[in-house]
């Protein structure tokens, strides 16, 4: 089975993954780590995932020490993952709206989207938390020795 998953299963699985994620990138949601996932997983197969997957970790990691450099950006970040969370807390709780009709486009007296993205809004929140936390605890600011 463990054979069976590292050839096949992780192949299918990485390709599924990618799908979901180009799928989610326009909507509320991890979309992009999503992708990030399954093209991790199509690099055990295939070279040109291989040579993305570099440049993605890379890109990733820059964006993670840069995103941590200060605590004010730790501060704004913190209040970005806050922001996610709360919003997919009310999207997910659907409180009547008003209606506004704006022509081609109406909106209400319901939330769009509903339930599916309320959850995607909390999962974003719920994954910018452990990633914030987790840059915080790896390339966060540190104290200035005096010397």
């Amino acid at each position: 089975m463990k054979r069976w998953f590292h050839q096949t299963g992780s192949l299918v699985l990485g390709w599924m993954l990618v799908v979901a994620g180009l799928v989610l990138m326009p909507l509320p949601g991890p979309g992009m780590l999503v992708l990030v996932a399954g093209v991790a997983l199509l690099a055990q197969h295939y070279s040109w995932a291989r040579r993305l997957l570099d440049p993605l970790k890379r890109r990733a990691i820059e964006a993670a020490q840069s995103g941590v450099e200060t605590p004010l950006r730790i501060a704004l970040s913190a209040a970005g993952a806050t922001w996610l969370l709360t919003m997919g807390v009310i999207w997910l709780w659907s409180p009547a709206i008003p209606v506004v009709d704006l022509g081609v486009v109406r909106i209400g007296p319901e939330l769009p989207g509903g339930a599916p993205a309320g959850l995607g809004l909390v999962t974003s929140g719920v994954a910018a938390t452990f990633l914030l936390g987790y840059s915080v605890w790896r390339w966060g600011p540190r104290p200035r020795r005096s010397g």
